[in-house]
């Protein structure tokens, strides 16, 4: 079938699934009141398709019917920079605060079908099939996918992945006539409700666990035996001056219990494998997901310095920190933006028939954003002051009697009218100090893993061979 439409998506979202939100089992998350905003958005995502067909819409290679651009494999250039105007269309739709819109998992899982050959060593060609074959069904089905990748963790001090055997880990039990029986746990499948399927694969390398514990399979949300508990939801009614933000772009996490889920057969890309679940993350994952992560990135750092100087120029802040502050957050961005593009030209072959970007601008963002998005909110709060705090509701301009109190005593700078300025400041506070944006701030403080390990990582992998050049040009000479 071609592209879907957000009425299509919605209607995917009535089935048996186990969704736990505050003690209470939700059964369609259309019709809670937590969960209504984010299902609606990833609808109007869908329609985005349809509403900026030449950048988010391309012939299926083998059916010829139209489906998300996300879903190419690249094998050029040129297709990588198609592929971009598609994710930025997305990222500018809720300007970066979802990270887990259904092109995340597309870009994510059309990189492992184009390198097939990665997942297909030490044995594991038909788990290669299988992953190939589920590509050609996520992107004819346009299905909405999410994930959990990290291993459940009860106690830091055994490591972040599993040592030899842990029963509490996500692993398989028995082999059945039709698949894999798996039980355990894993953390943390952001965009649960919204999703029609369940992806497991690789997070990190764990050279001591048990084979039990190396799988990755895909299945349907609601399979027997899988429970998803979420966070308490920072969702607000929909009001687009009140809560301009968390009315619509909760995009939710949950915890997953596989309570003895049955995997089939033909969904299983990975189980026992240690080689390819140690290996496979490795190669060339980063340089073609981090496209996606990255373009959102960028345009989340766009809109914050947008938002920063309007905040400012409400007020008629110019002075000389100001304008350091908001020159600070212009620099995030442009770096994100030239990181972006570096990566783009620097593309290559990879392999297979796969081009993906050159992963080292996107490796130094990687490591960079957890502190830059806190900071940015910090900014964004500093320049607001207490005017986030005194920001009427949009009831209050309706009243005529404290309609002209607000407008005489809460006016901005300028021309800037008591109306604007209020939807401005509260814009702000949604993004920086509201309980959407605190959860955001943690979820980009540990996103693709947190800062300080992206740096240990970056410099054990990094490649020395320019930096030792120049640095022997001086050791090497005669003295």
């Amino acid at each position: 079938m071609p592209a879907r439409t957000g009425a299509q998506f919605l209607n995917s979202l009535r089935d048996s699934r186990e969704v736990w939100l505050g003690g209470q089992r939700v059964t369609d998350p259309q019709e809670h009141p937590a969960l209504r905003g984010g299902a609606e958005a990833i609808a109007s995502v869908y329609d985005l398709h349809y509403e900026f067909p030449d950048d988010c819409l391309m012939p299926d290679p083998e059916t010829g019917e139209q489906i998300a651009v996300s879903h190419m494999i690249p094998r050029s250039k040129d297709d990588l920079l198609r592929r971009h105007k598609a994710l930025r269309r997305v990222a500018e739709f809720s300007v970066g605060l979802m990270g887990r819109t259904p092109d995340y998992m597309n870009v994510t899982y059309a990189g492992f079908a184009g390198r097939s050959d990665e997942w297909g060593i030490n044995g594991n060609e038909e788990g290669a099939e299988n992953l190939v074959a589920f590509q050609k069904e996520l992107r004819r089905s346009d299905l909405s996918l999410t994930h959990t990748l990290i291993h459940a963790m009860s106690d830091k001090s055994k490591g972040h992945v599993p040592s030899g055997f842990d029963e509490t880990q996500l692993h398989t039990v028995e082999k059945t006539e039709h698949g894999m029986l798996v039980r355990g746990a894993r953390v943390l499948a952001t965009l649960a409700p919204f999703s029609d399927e369940l992806a497991v694969y690789p997070s990190q390398p764990m050279p001591d666990a048990s084979r039990r514990h190396a799988l990755s399979f895909c299945i349907r949300m609601d399979t027997p035996g899988l429970k998803f508990i979420c966070r308490d939801s920072v969702s607000l009614p929909d009001n687009r001056f009140d809560h301009p933000l968390s009315g619509r772009f909760d995009e939710q996490d949950a915890f997953v219990i596989f309570d003895n889920v049955e995997v089939p057969r033909n969904r299983i890309f990975c189980a026992g494998n240690l080689p390819v679940y140690n290996s496979v993350m490795s190669a060339s994952w980063r340089a073609n997901a981090m496209q996606q992560t990255m373009v959102r990135a960028w345009t989340k750092l766009e809109f914050a310095w947008g938002l920063a100087c309007r905040m400012a120029e409400a007020i008629g802040a110019s002075d000389p920190v100001t304008l350091q502050m908001l020159g600070e957050i212009w620099g995030f961005a442009e770096l994100a933006r030239s990181a972006v593009m570096a990566g783009e030209q620097g593309a290559y072959h990879y392999g297979n028939g796969a081009w993906f970007l050159d992963g080292r601008p996107m490796d130094a963002l990687r490591m960079s954003l957890p502190y830059w998005f806190p900071r940015v909110n910090e900014i964004i709060r500093l320049i607001g002051s207490h005017n986030v705090l005194a920001t009427p509701a949009s009831g209050a301009f309706d009243d005529p009697a404290l309609r002209p109190l607000i407008d005489k005593y809460l006016r901005g700078a300028g021309d800037t009218s008591s109306y604007d300025r209020a939807r401005i400041f509260r814009l702000g506070w949604d993004f920086a100090g509201s309980a959407l944006a605190s959860r955001n701030e943690q979820y980009e403080r540990f996103y693709l893993t947190s800062g300080a390990r992206n740096r240990q990582n970056i410099q054990m992998r990094a490649d020395r061979t320019e930096a030792d050049r120049l640095v022997d040009r001086f050791l090497q000479e005669k003295v």
